[in-house]
């Protein structure tokens, strides 16, 4: 479609995929990258973050599951874009899943890319997830863990 010049048949398809059942999507990446349709991923990843939380947990999910790491992770990482009470929701319910290391991926991104306080109202939001975002402040560094945890006590989370 994108050779023909049909841009907007291209997005309409990709929006279509991620609108569908969570468990389909590593599917459709796996033959899209069959195809070469790599860069076609990333928009596709890219529409799936614009997601409310629960479709994009319910996403990063299937794509753990179906071995897709390493879209799991770029999925994840642009939740840093999203409110940070959003982030919390996603990751409460990816540890509820069973899915801690990706909750921690997507607060470890939410650590790096706001300021500590900002980065406190996944917690506010979502309280049972503040071991894991704690963990994901240590992983970024010792500045981050202690500003994470100076910010979680003053708003009275830990």
């Amino acid at each position: 479609m994108r050779t023909e010049g049909d841009n907007g048949a291209v997005h309409a398809t990709l929006c279509e995929a991620v609108h569908g059942p969570p468990g389909r999507l590593p599917l459709v990446v796996e033959a899209m990258e069959r195809v070469g349709l790599d860069a076609e991923i990333a928009t596709l990843l890219w529409e799936a973050a614009a997601l409310p939380p629960g479709p994009v947990a319910a996403i990063a999910r299937a794509l753990a599951e179906s071995g897709r790491a390493g879209q799991c992770g770029q999925l994840l990482r642009q939740g840093a874009a999203r409110p940070s009470g959003e982030a919390g929701t996603i990751a409460a319910d990816l540890v509820a899943a069973g899915r801690a290391d990706e909750a921690v991926t997507l607060l470890t991104a939410l650590v790096r890319a706001r300021r500590a306080a900002d980065a406190v109202g996944a917690a506010l939001a979502v309280p049972e997830i503040t071991p894991h975002l704690l963990r994901a402040a240590r992983s970024v560094s010792d500045a981050h863990h202690h500003a994470v945890t100076t910010e979680l006590r003053r708003a009275g989370v830990a």
